[in-house]
């Protein structure tokens, strides 16, 4: 398991980390802090426990979506912004949130890229978790009924490490643990609301490129390898490709 405990809010990533290629921002992304701030609706709820101010989580997986030339991007053909589309934020400059629904159910967190007019993302798709565990839990339970019986509300029974990397392990699970909503949709992740910070430092031979995932309807894009994980690591969302 990763271990880097403290956040420095010194150590977000400059605005010019973003300003890059979507290929080259996944690509390194990978081992930097996913950090989110508890709100203040979160801050209110009665609890027990003493939880921490902040969730966080070291990126463990990512892909690219790499504009108008990639038949997988959301901005495939997309020569400009068009009127109340999602996709608007992609034209942004690099560095902006652009979270979307998928399936009517989850979150899905992408990292624009890029310089303004190159409609790029990076999509996160896992992370492993590390700081304020306990109210990643507290999410999921709110989200999910808690009087079902799944995977998710077994983790408040047994915190071990084989229900903990359950928590972040997708992009639609992490969005929930993190607290991520349509409501970040256009943040800026050089604020200090939610933000991507240094983190682990993670070799060139432990990072695996792969083709991206459930992406088949995109011809020959879904075999370019745009996805990046952490080799051997215990949090990403699937072994497919490896």
């Amino acid at each position: 398991m990763l271990q880097n405990k403290t956040i420095d809010i010194m150590q977000t990533l400059s605005r010019e980390f973003y300003l890059r290629d979507a290929v080259t921002v996944a690509r390194e992304l990978l081992g930097k802090r996913l950090v989110r701030f508890v709100t203040d609706l979160e801050n209110s709820k009665k609890s027990s426990r003493t939880i921490s101010p902040f969730t966080s989580g070291i990126i463990v997986e990512t892909e690219a979506y790499a504009g108008w030339n990639d038949k997988a991007c959301h901005s495939y053909k997309h020569e400009s912004p068009r009127s109340n589309h999602r996709t608007n934020i992609m034209f942004d400059k690099g560095g902006m949130a652009y979270v979307y629904l998928i399936y009517g159910m989850y979150n899905c967190f992408n990292v624009v890229a890029n310089i303004a007019g190159n409609p790029e993302a990076v999509l996160i798709r896992a992370l492993e978790p590390q700081d304020g565990i306990e109210i990643m839990k507290q999410r999921q339970q709110y989200r999910y009924n808690k009087s079902e019986k799944n995977e998710i509300s077994e983790i408040s029974e047994k915190s071990d490490k084989s229900k903990i990397k359950r928590l972040c392990n997708g992009p639609g699970k992490l969005c929930i643990a993190m607290g991520i909503t349509l409501n970040d949709y256009g943040k800026d992740l050089c604020g200090n609301e939610i933000f991507i910070t240094e983190g682990i430092e993670i070799p060139p031979n432990n990072i695996i490129a792969t083709p991206r995932i459930n992406v088949d309807y995109a011809e020959e894009a879904a075999d370019f390898p745009y996805r990046f994980v952490i080799r051997d690591n215990q949090f990403i969302s699937t072994r497919k490709f490896i």
